[in-house]
This record gives structure tokens, C-alpha cells and sequence, in this order.
């Protein structure tokens, strides 16, 4: 479970959550706080059950038992009010300016900002009067936050935001968020890309089979499962006889991986048993170790 930090309260806390479907448990048992002012985000391969879990966060699904608390309350008006959601798809309505788009919504909510404070935050000056349909991808995304902004939320969800983008609009998608999160303002994301994850978030979850296999702030999941340096080196140049030298040493795809907290010792042994080090990679542990570490390597339906 993830705690609050002493200068922050919960805003969202997930208790006992349980879905069940005709064939499966999606979510068996999740429990976990999001506190206030910070990036969460939940992660899990294909079939995890993070979507869902989101979904009865966002109050779209009812749980089959538990229950989620915003501010300490049960799920109503006043969350209704102060969350932002932006789903994966959002159809809107056609033949409707990016500026018309956002008053449409921002229509709906009694407080917010104003349509071109939402236009400026999200950097869309230069696009407010085009039609929302010849947008795009990137600045599609971009409409899209703006719309779950339009009430000035307390919470906003991104629901794997930049799946799609190509990698210039995924990074000016990225200093949006990191704009939005220095104005105080929690972010639970989902998202399959473990740099964004790395980049963006105070704290993670990851989720397998429906449960938390590991809950807390990224560097500090990294220092508990993996050594401080990772050495690389192509499997099919990595001696047989190599494997039998004492050093963590795992096979991952096309590369041998060494892990270890002692890099001169390491190489002092690499090199003493005449193993090629021409193409060795050294670096750090990231967030995609990790997530490969805990949920395995298998391909996912």
C-alpha cells in the first residue's frame, strides 16, 4: 500500500477493490492512497487490470466491492466537479472550432477557467480557430487536455495520453504535464511507455493479475530490486564458459545482463576471463527493468 508523505494528505484513496467478470477477476483485492500535489502512476502489462481499476477511480464503473474516496468522501458531486478525465478516445463534435470544442465543455461545470486561459496553458493560440477536425495527433492530444482542464481540476486522469504520438509530440506532450504538475495539481496516469512513467511520476503502482506487486517512488523501487550498474553485452559473444563466473548475470533477449554495485570488479573479472567487451553498454537501472523484472518478459494476450 502507498502511504502519504507527512506534508500530504490522501486525495484519492482506493480500498480493497474487487471486479469480477463471468471468466475473471480483474481486480482482486488493489488498496492503495494517492496524495495530494503529485504524479501517480499505474502500470501492468495487457490484462492487468489497471484499466479497469481506473475506470471505477473515474466513477465510470461501480466496483464489485471496496470502494475509492476522494477527500475522505465517497464518490459524488463534488468529485464530479473537480476531476479532469482524458480517455484514450474522446469522439467530439464534428464541424466545431478548437476554441468552440472547449466552451462546449467548459459549459458543463459551474467553476474553471476561462476558454483562453485553457487555449494558453495548453499552447494552442495559434490553432483556436481551426476545425478540431483537421488536427493532428499531437495537437489533438493537446484539445483534449485542454478539455479535461476546463474546470481547473484538482485530479486529472491520463489515460495512456501519448500512445500514437510520434516522439516530438510525445515530449511536448510531456512539458505540458510537467506544466500542469507545477501548479499543484494531481495526475494519476496510465501509460505502457516506461520513460514517460520515469519522467513524469512521484510514484508508481504496478499491477499483474489484478493485484499490487509493487507500490512506491520509483527510485526507491529501482535501489530495492536491482544493483546500482547494469552491464550489456551481446549474448552470442558471451562465452559459455562465462556464465560460471561470479557475477549476477542474466540472459535478456539478445544481450547478457550483469548487475552489479562494484563496475571496476566486475570488469576486472569480465576481463580476466577474456570475454569480448568491444560492444559492452553500461548504465544505469530504468523504470523498463524494473516493470520486465516484476511482471516477466512473456508476450501478453
Amino acid at each position: 500500500m502507498l502511504h502519504s508523505s507527512p506534508v500530504s494528505e490522501a486525495i484519492l484513496e482506493v480500498r480493497d477493490l474487487i471486479k469480477r467478470y463471468a471468466a475473471t477477476t480483474a481486480v482482486d483485492g488493489v488498496s492503495f492512497r494517492v496524495p495530494e500535489g503529485i504524479c501517480f502512476g499505474l502500470l501492468g502489462p495487457n490484462g492487468a487490470g489497471k484499466t479497469t481499476t481506473i475506470e471505477i477511480m473515474e466513477g465510470i464503473l461501480p466496483p464489485g466491492a471496496g470502494e475509492v474516496r476522494y477527500r475522505g468522501a465517497p464518490l459524488g458531486e463534488r468529485f464530479r466537479q473537480e476531476a479532469g478525465i482524458l480517455f484514450q478516445k474522446t469522439a467530439l463534435q464534428d464541424f466545431l472550432t478548437v476554441r468552440q470544442c472547449i466552451a462546449l465543455f467548459r459549459e458543463l461545470y459551474r467553476h474553471g477557467l476561462t476558454v483562453d486561459e485553457v487555449i494558453d496553458l495548453c499552447a494552442l493560440q495559434a490553432l483556436a480557430n481551426r476545425d478540431s477536425r483537421k488536427l493532428s495527433g499531437g495537437q489533438q492530444q493537446r484539445l483534449l487536455l485542454a478539455i479535461a482542464l476546463v474546470n481547473d481540476p484538482a485530479v486529472l486522469f491520463l489515460d495512456e495520453p501519448t500512445t500514437g504520438l510520434d516522439p516530438q509530440a510525445r515530449r511536448n506532450f510531456w512539458e505540458l504535464v510537467q506544466s500542469i504538475k507545477a501548479r499543484r495539481k494531481t495526475i494519476i496516469l496510465t501509460t505502457h511507455y516506461m520513460e514517460e512513467a520515469q519522467l513524469l511520476c512521484d510514484e508508481i503502482a504496478i499491477m499483474d493479475r489484478g493485484r499490487i506487486i509493487a507500490a512506491g517512488p520509483p527510485r526507491q523501487l529501482l535501489q530495492q530490486h536491482f544493483a546500482r550498474i547494469l552491464l550489456e553485452l551481446p549474448r552470442q559473444q558471451f562465452p559459455a564458459e562465462a556464465h560460471a563466473l561470479p557475477l549476477n548475470i542474466q540472459e535478456v533477449g539478445t544481450h547478457v545482463e550483469i548487475s552489479t554495485d562494484d563496475l571496476e570488479g566486475a570488469l576486472r573479472i569480465l576481463l580476466g576471463a577474456h570475454v569480448p567487451l568491444t560492444n559492452l553498454r553500461i548504465r544505469p537501472a530504468n523504470l523498463e527493468d524494473l516493470f520486465l523484472h516484476l511482471t516477466g518478459k512473456e508476450l501478453r494476450p
